[in-house]
């Protein structure tokens, strides 16, 4: 098979066929391609919309957690300060030091009811599994909860029981609705799992 340059005509390579179809979106030869832009990138990357999936599904799970303490009565806060300065952590995404790092691992929420408050981070987790190991080092809320939304249930673990070895997997039993702090009421937090399962069952 020929290979022409589309503005000259001239018979060129198929390796420099390849090249230009894409690095420039069209076919040219070399002395053609030194006379024009190279195509723009459009659309996301792989890892720039690998970054944006976690990131929405991340956001699905906190509001749907949001939305389940509020259904139950409680005072929801959103404490990340993402939350309480918008496009921070895009300004800290390359910074280094205690003070950027405390910023990024700060809880999600602050939950409260009656004289009892919680700080609660949320995460989402296809594989449902939350262990010491997904924590980082020096993690400064020792009094944090996590809620770990999964494709099929919603659990819960604290940062204490995390360092004590256990764990939240697909057969642990550590339920939301058995966490006896909260008191919430069963029937809701299953209709919340179900939610979740619409949400989240194609990932």
């Amino acid at each position: 098979m020929d290979y022409y340059c589309s503005k000259c005509n001239e018979d060129i390579e198929k390796k420099v066929y390849d090249y230009s179809k894409k690095e420039f979106g069209e076919v040219l030869c070399r002395n053609c391609q030194k006379n024009s832009e190279p195509k723009k990138e459009v659309g996301l990357n792989s890892q720039e919309s690998k970054y944006r999936e976690g990131m929405i599904k991340g956001r699905i799970a906190e509001t749907l957690i949001e939305e389940l303490f509020l259904s139950l009565g409680y005072d929801v806060f959103r404490y990340g300060m993402e939350n309480t300065v918008p496009g921070i952590m895009k300004l800290l995404k390359d910074v280094k030091g205690d003070v950027a790092t405390n910023i990024r691992r700060m809880p999600d929420f602050v939950v409260k009811k009656n004289d009892e408050v919680f700080f609660v981070e949320v995460k989402f987790r296809a594989s449902e599994t939350l262990t010491k190991k997904d924590l980082p080092k020096d993690y400064p809320f020792m009094n944090a909860y996590f809620i770990l939304v999964s494709k099929k249930h919603i659990k819960c673990i604290t940062y204490q029981e995390l360092m004590d070895g256990k764990e939240i997997t697909s057969t642990t039993q550590n339920y939301l609705g058995k966490r006896k702090e909260f008191d919430l009421e069963k029937e809701t937090v299953i209709d919340f799992c179900n939610f979740a399962v619409k949400f989240f069952e194609s990932v």
